[in-house]
C-alpha cells in the first residue's frame, strides 16, 4: 500500500490498515514524498512493514519525467516482499506499471478535479500531463475506488467514464462519543492549500464572538503560504493533539471548497462536536441533516452559522446526536469488509486467469 506523510492519505492508510489487520491481512507500506516524522514511522511499523522510496509525489513535480520510474519502483518493492496485491493511493502510480499482481487504485484527490472545484476551470496547461497520467492509471487498474459518490462523479466529469469505479467510504479510528465541551470553534487543514479556503475562515473569525482555534500547516511544500490574522493558530499538530482539540471544541468548522471526503468532519463528529460545513456536494452527501451548512464564499454566512449554533444549546445537542449516529456508519469494519471484497474478487480473477493459462 502506497502512502505519503503530507496529507490525508497517511491517516486513511493507517486507519484502513488497522481494519485490514484485524481480518488477517499483512501490509507493506511503500512511502513516497517528504520523509515521515518519528511518530508516523512508529505508527506505520506497528501496523506493517515500512519502506520509504527516494521518489516524489506527482503533485510536487513539474513534469512526468520526474516520476516516470515510480510505478516500477513500487512493483519492485512488491516483488521483493512477495505481496499478493497492490493498493496504490495515487492513480499516477499505476500508469504503465509492470506487474502480474492485481492493482487497486484509490483517488483521494487530484489536480484535475481540484482545478474544477477550486478555480472552476480545466487543469492548467502545465499540469495537463497529470490528467493524462491519471487516466492511464485508471485504465491500468483492476479496480478504482473513490471515497464518496461526489468525488466519483467529479472524476468522471473530469476524465470521462471509469468503468471499474466503486465507492468505498472512508472510516476513522477516533473513538466515537461525546466529550465535555468548551466554548470555542476549531478547524484543521492544510491551510496553504487554496481548496481548504482558510482565507474565508480567517475573515469570518474577525467578526465571531467565539474564539477560533486552528491547526495545520500554513506553509506548503512548494512555497504556498497563508497567514491567519484573526484565529489562534496552533500550527502543525500531531494527529492525537488535533483530536484532543476536537474533543474539547463546541463547534468544528470545515470551510473547504474541495473535499473528496473530508476526514476532519468525520473525526469531529465522532468527537461529539457540532459541525458547521461548507455547502459543497461531498458534505451534503455525507452530512445532510447532521450539520449547519454555509456559503463557502461568504465569511458572514460562516460567522452566522457559528453564532446560531453557539447560542442554541438545543440545536447543538440535536445536531451532535445526528452526526454521531451518522459517524457510526463510517466504521473500520464496514470499510475493511468492502475493500477486502474488492481484493478477494481481483485475486480470484487473477488466480483463475493463471490457472487457465497453465492448462
Amino acid at each position: 500500500m502506497t502512502v505519503d506523510a503530507v496529507g490525508g492519505v497517511w491517516r486513511y492508510a493507517m486507519d484502513l490498515a488497522a481494519g485490514l489487520r484485524r481480518e488477517g491481512t499483512e501490509i507493506v507500506f511503500a512511502g513516497l514524498g517528504p520523509a515521515p516524522s518519528e511518530i508516523q514511522i512508529k505508527e506505520a511499523k506497528a501496523l506493517g512493514k515500512l519502506v520509504w522510496l527516494d521518489a516524489p509525489l506527482d503533485w510536487m513535480v513539474a513534469s512526468r519525467a520526474e516520476i516516470a520510474g515510480v510505478p516500477n519502483e513500487i512493483a519492485g518493492i512488491a516483488k521483493g516482499n512477495a505481496v499478493d496485491l497492490l493498493h496504490l493511493n495515487l492513480p499516477s502510480q499505476a500508469a504503465g506499471i509492470d506487474t502480474p499482481l492485481p492493482v487497486v487504485v484509490v483517488s483521494h484527490s487530484c489536480v484535475v478535479t481540484w482545478f474544477a472545484a477550486v478555480r472552476g476551470t480545466p487543469v492548467s496547461p502545465d499540469w495537463a500531463w497529470q490528467r493524462d497520467m491519471n487516466r492511464e492509471g485508471f485504465d491500468r487498474a483492476d479496480a478504482v475506488l473513490s471515497p464518496s459518490e461526489s468525488h466519483a462523479n467529479a472524476l468522471q466529469a473530469a476524465y470521462g467514464s471509469i468503468s471499474k469505479l466503486k465507492v468505498v467510504y472512508n472510516a476513522s479510528r477516533v473513538e466515537a462519543e461525546p466529550y465535555p465541551k468548551k466554548s470555542f470553534v476549531f478547524a484543521a487543514g492544510r491551510w496553504w492549500d487554496e481548496g481548504k479556503n482558510g482565507a474565508v475562515l480567517d475573515e469570518a473569525a474577525s467578526v465571531m464572538s467565539q474564539p477560533v482555534v486552528i491547526a495545520g500547516s500554513c506553509l506548503g511544500p512548494n512555497g504556498q503560504r497563508l497567514q491567519f490574522a484573526n484565529a489562534n493558530d496552533r500550527g502543525p499538530l500531531s494527529h492525537s493533539k488535533a483530536v484532543a482539540l476536537m474533543q474539547s471544541a463546541q463547534i468544528v468548522v470545515s470551510p473547504s471548497v474541495y473535499e473528496p471526503f473530508g476526514l476532519t468532519a468525520l473525526e469531529a463528529a465522532r468527537c461529539g462536536a457540532a459541525l458547521v460545513l461548507s455547502d459543497i456536494p461531498t458534505y451534503r452527501e455525507l452530512w445532510d441533516g447532521c450539520a449547519l451548512f454555509f456559503d463557502p464564499y461568504d465569511p458572514m454566512s460562516l460567522a452566522s452559522a457559528c453564532a446560531r449554533l453557539g447560542g442554541d444549546a438545543a440545536l447543538r445537542k440535536e445536531l451532535v446526536a445526528r452526526s454521531l449516529a451518522r459517524a457510526h456508519t463510517f466504521n473500520l469494519e464496514r470499510q475493511a469488509a468492502s475493500v477486502l471484497k474488492t481484493y478477494a474478487h481481483l485475486m480470484d480473477h487473477t488466480f483463475n486467469l493463471a490457472s487457465a493459462e497453465q492448462s
